[in-house]
């Protein structure tokens, strides 16, 4: 949710988001940590490539970084509040953080059309993130 990888009125459909705040790479441990209890999630699930099937051979792959680089710019930008110039200090890719911090920007309409979700970091998307959609901030 946090890039735009969801459909509005498709997957964000529902009144409630259980797993809205969660990043991508703890969404598998947690699917992981589910399945060792019992097998619910078919393995085929965890571990194909990630698509969001709009079109034919599309995988996330192709227009995202990998889900740990992703999800660490994401802590980085949004949840610790850091600006661009310190995250690229950190070692990430320029291309990379001017991506995600753009798509991050950007779709803040879908996250204002999301349902409510559960809070599990200190600084979620809604009250605590907020940006504006309109007279191109997001440049």
């Amino acid at each position: 949710m946090a890039v735009g990888y969801c459909t509005l009125y498709g997957d964000m459909a529902g009144g409630f988001a259980v797993i809205k705040d969660i990043a991508k790479t703890l969404v598998y441990k947690l699917c992981a940590w589910r399945n060792l209890q019992q097998e619910v999630i078919p393995e085929r699930i965890l571990t194909r490539p990630p698509t969001a099937e709009l079109r034919a051979n599309q995988l996330d792959q192709d227009s995202l970084p990998p889900y740990e680089v992703l999800d660490a710019i994401m802590q980085m930008y949004m949840e610790e509040n850091l600006s661009i110039e310190n995250i690229l200090a950190a070692g990430f890719a320029p291309a990379d953080v001017q991506r995600v911090t753009r798509l991050i920007k950007i779709n803040e309409y879908k996250r204002r059309q999301a349902p409510i979700g559960i809070r599990v970091t200190h600084r979620g998307f809604g009250r605590d993130w907020r940006y504006p959609v309109t007279s191109r901030f997001f440049d």
